[in-house]
């Protein structure tokens, strides 16, 4: 089973450096569509048998418009176990003021996830969402055949949490590999019951150099 896992295309608040979380969102950015048409000529080729989603519009979004532009008939499901951290009062806030009212936190969050106190802010804790992804994935790969090419649609930072741990990443290393960025595509092989990496955060198909407010 071949698992492709797409974050969602570039928002408003991702260019104004906010974090969306679990609760807000805010519309793609035009270049956004452009980003996704370029994913679908990347899967053109891939034989997709089921896309799965977030519920968050802007991963619902993304996730419509590649089967919209891949033009073919895909079975497409929204799974509520797949959508954003929950980041409490850090949702709809800019980084950079964040960064300056709770510094420790922010840091946490983005470099050790072992020290993130998510009581603070009123979140989730990265072992919460690894766990509720993880089970809505294992979920996803019981429901389909073994030679199934699946895609699922996410968020940034929920899925660094559910790839690393569908990997076997400990919670402190969860964010060994970096981030992901917006309208990447992230490649998993599961079979007999183990995740295989084959390919971290690809954005060769993209036509744009990215800055930092493409990835996280």
């Amino acid at each position: 089973m071949e698992l492709y896992f797409v974050r969602h295309g570039k928002t408003e608040w991702n260019l104004e450096g906010k974090y969306q979380g679990g609760h807000g969102d805010s519309p793609l950015l035009p270049e956004s569509l452009h980003d996704i048409s370029l994913l679908a000529k990347r899967l053109q080729n891939v034989d997709i048998a089921h896309v799965y989603s977030s519920p968050l519009p802007r991963a619902k979004t993304t996730a419509q418009t590649l089967i919209k532009d891949l033009n073919r008939q895909i079975p497409f499901d929204v799974v509520d176990g797949l959508r954003e951290f929950d980041l409490g009062i850090m949702e709809g806030r800019k980084f950079s003021e964040l960064e300056n009212e709770m510094p420790e936190v922010i840091y946490a969050f983005r470099h050790q996830p072992k020290d993130y106190d998510y009581d603070l802010i009123k979140g989730e804790s990265f072992e919460q969402v690894a766990k509720r992804t993880t089970d809505a994935v294992k979920e996803i790969v019981s429901q389909n055949s073994p030679d199934s090419n699946l895609v699922i649609v996410s968020h940034g930072a929920a899925l660094v949490t559910l790839i690393q741990s569908l990997l076997g990443t400990k919670v402190c290393d969860i964010r060994k590999n970096g981030g992901l960025s917006n309208t990447s595509l992230t490649h998993l092989q599961y079979q007999d019951g183990q995740f295989k990496l084959i390919k971290w955060n690809e954005t060769s198909y993209l036509d744009k150099q990215l800055d930092s407010s493409d990835t996280i």
